[in-house]
Order: structure tokens, then sequence, then C-alpha cells
């Protein structure tokens, strides 16, 4: 391996500047062209008319589908390289997304009977494909930055899934005021496509593939070359071990609130609870789309910090305070629903949610995937990381859709998910002084690391 270059280095990080920037974009544009039909819901049912259970159809098959998928490609992401993976992957969500926008410009208003399997199908087929954008971006990135970055790497992860979300969630409705309900799904295609060029010329799997030395990542990997591992021992580093499977199993509690509240059925609270019509030019909600944005933005960015700065390097504490968040927001909502406090007060509520939300899945699925991974595992880390969150999310979407056919159900609605947010503490609390193993060699001084148990 050449000398590792430091991180300070103008050259270095102009490059990584370059590549981080084309993956961000590309992987904010995968949450948009996934997020558009949770965004498009009640535009679905008023053309379509279909219902709220319908809608649960599609947000379980697709998580699920998306789920097993991540963690199965996982392993193929470490082995093929995360450009490769990621480039698979954007082609396949713009077909996609193009496939389900022509349905729907072909289709008759209230046939949504006989479309519902087709439609169904070509969603879950996207979720396949959407699955290479988490593992890709997380694959291509371990090799850019050194453990005590990563933390703050997540921060960044998060600014993209939240401009994502603000395209979906926010572009959405600006779409369907001007045009047709299949263009929510074309221009994300489109979108998709350009990105998908600019980043087979220019984006770089690694720092040697970019014409400069390799990074001495500090997390194990550092003395070995760029071969991938075997398969068995990737899957041993990752599934044998325990804080690696704790970490997988606060994902599961970190994805049932995730996709319970703010990753899908909030645009339909506005509209069922406050009987919005057109939520493009609606106060609350607008506030609710964007101030999930930025809380996000700045949880991740206040959870990645202090766990690299503060705890030198581990997680467990932050995503302890994360889900502890959680908890006190889900039952603050429901007391608000009760006491009917308005629109505003619950956007504020979901905002609040937001900043805890993504604090802990910024460390979950960016930071603690490339740790206990490494370099050569991390695409298989995040696919179990990832990969369980929507497994464990996909039978939410039945219940919610469920639950939330009746205006009555949404008094419900965040006191259903409030347990998971229980477990999740004691979870983080149980990684509270671990970090992934090192070898000596590539330790910093600066960290004195803690075996995991």
């Amino acid at each position: 391996m050449s000398a590792a270059p430091s991180v300070v280095d103008g050259r270095f990080r102009a490059r990584r500047a370059q590549n981080w920037i084309l993956l961000g974009f590309l992987y904010a544009l995968f949450y948009m062209s996934r997020y558009n039909f949770s965004a498009t819901h009640t535009a679905l049912e008023k053309f379509l008319g279909w219902q709220s259970t319908d809608m649960g159809v599609f947000e379980t098959v697709m998580p699920l589908v998306y789920g097993l998928s991540v963690f199965l490609n996982g392993p193929v992401a470490d082995r093929i390289g995360g450009k490769k993976a990621f480039l698979f992957g954007t082609a396949g969500a713009a077909l996609m997304n193009f496939a389900f926008g022509f349905m729907l410009s072909r289709a008759q208003p209230g046939s949504g009977a006989t479309l519902l399997v087709p439609m169904v199908t070509i969603w879950a087929v996207n979720g396949f494909f959407q699955s290479f954008g988490a593992l890709s971006i997380v694959k291509v990135n371990a090799q850019w930055f050194h453990l005590r970055e990563r933390g703050t790497f997540a921060g960044v992860f998060g600014v993209l899934i939240r401009m994502g979300l603000i395209l979906a969630f926010s572009g959405t409705p600006l779409i369907l005021h001007w045009l047709s309900l299949a263009w929510v799904f074309w221009i994300p295609a489109i979108a998709l496509a350009l990105f998908f060029v600019l980043n087979f010329f220019f984006m770089e799997n690694t720092p040697a593939d970019a014409g400069l030395p390799a990074l001495d990542t500090g997390d194990g990997d550092a003395a070995d070359d760029d071969t991938p591992a075997p398969f068995l021992d990737v899957l041993k580093k990752v599934f044998l071990s325990r804080a690696a499977l704790t970490v997988a199993l606060a994902s599961m509690m970190v994805g049932c609130i995730r996709r319970s509240v703010i990753d899908a059925w909030y645009p339909d609270y506005f509209h069922t609870v406050f009987g919005v019509k057109d939520l493009a030019s609606y106060g609350p909600y607008q506030l609710a789309v964007w101030g999930i944005a930025i809380a996000g933005i700045l949880g991740g960015f206040a959870f990645g910090i202090a766990s690299d700065r503060t705890f030198k390097g581990r997680r467990g504490p932050v995503i302890t305070v994360g889900f502890g968040g959680m908890a006190v927001l889900l039952g603050l909502f429901a007391v608000g629903q009760r006491m009917d406090l308005g629109a505003y007060a619950s956007a504020t509520m979901l905002v609040c949610l937001s900043f805890f939300i993504n604090g802990a899945h910024g460390m979950i699925g960016g930071a603690a995937s490339m740790d206990f991974g490494g370099r050569k595992a991390a695409a298989t880390a995040a696919g179990l990381f990832d990969g369980m969150q929507y497994i464990a999310a996909s039978p939410m979407g039945y219940v919610m859709g469920t639950l939330l056919g009746q205006r009555s159900g949404w008094n419900q609605w965040t006191l259903v998910v409030l347990p998971f947010a229980l477990v999740g503490v004691v979870l983080g609390a149980s990684l509270w002084n671990v970090l992934p193993k090192q070898r000596a060699a590539t330790v910093s001084p600066a960290v004195e690391p803690q075996p995991e148990p």
C-alpha cells in the first residue's frame, strides 16, 4: 500500500470533495425517486380510487423488497465495488420510475383495482434497485474517510437524505400543482439519468483510482491490500460480532419509527386531520417538510461530531440520546393531538422528532457500518444495518394503512411506535463503550480503542 495521505492535504481534500458531491447528489435523487410515492398518497387515492389500505400495501411490499435486497446485495457491492453497484442501481431506479409514470399516464380515473398488482410490482422492483444506493455510498466513502472522520461524515450523510426528502415531499406538491401525476415519477427518472452520466465519468471508488496514494482509514483493514475479502470472512466480521448485531437491532427500531411517521405518512396526516387539499401552499406542511430536513441535518452533524470528538469514535452514547429524544417527542405529539394544539404545533413536534431520528440513523447507517465493516466489508455491514431497518419496518406499512384509514386513527399514530424508541434506548446503552476492533499499527495516538464485547 502506498503511504497514506494526510487528510488535510489540499489535493486529497479537493478530489474527495468532487467524489462526495457527485455521490451525494445522486444519493439524494435515490430518496426523491423512492419517497415521491409516499408524498403522492392522497393524489393517487383520488385519481385511481385507492384507499389507505392500498397505500399500506405499497408501504409494506416496497420496504420489504428493499430490506431483503440491501441485505443480500451488500456482499455483491463489496465484491464489484461501490461505483459499479451505484450505477447499476441508478439505471434500474430510473427505468422503474419511468415505467410507473408511464402506467399513470395511460390509466383512467378510478381504475386502481386493476392496476394495483402491476404497479406494486413495479415499485417493488424499484426497491431492489434502490437498495444499491446506501450500500454503494458507504462502500465508496469507507475508502475516503478515516475512522475519526466518519461521525462527521454521517452528518453529511444525513444532509443528503434530507435533500432527497425535500425534493420528494416539497417538490412533489409543486409538480402536482403544475403537471400531471406521471411527472412526479418522470422528473426523478430524468435527474437520475443525468447523474448516472456524471458519476460514470467523474466519480472513483478509491483514492488510488483517482491517482492518489491510498488512505490508511484506521479501521483494521489498513494493513491489507485492496483485494476483496473472502465472502466467509466478511460474514464472520459482520455477523458474528455481538456489537454489530446490536447495531442491526437498533437499526430495526429506527426503521419502525421513521417509516411510520416522518418518512411516509405525515402528508396524509395534514390532508386528513386538517382537511388540506393543496399542500404546496399550506404553511404548516411546508414548515414540517423543511423543518424536518433542517433538523435532520443538524441532528446528523450534532450526533456525528459528538461521537467523533466528545466520545472519541464511540457511537453508543449518541444513539442512546437519539432514542431517548424520540421517545419523549412521540409521547408529546400524542398529548398535543388530544389537546388539539393545531397544525403548527404538530409540525413543530415532527421537526423536533426528526432531529433525534436522523441523528441516530446517521450513526447507525453511516458511521457504524463503516466502523464495524471496515473498508472491505463496509457494504455488507451497511446492508445488514439498513436492510434490517426496512425489513422490520415493512409490516408497519400495512399496520399504518389500516389504522390511519379512519380519522380517529391519528390519535394513536405516534403511540404505536413509542415502544420501539424505548427498546432503542436499551440497545444504545449496551454499546456505550464499544469501538471497532483495530490493529495497533493503525490506531491514532488520540484514540484508545476498547474492544467490543
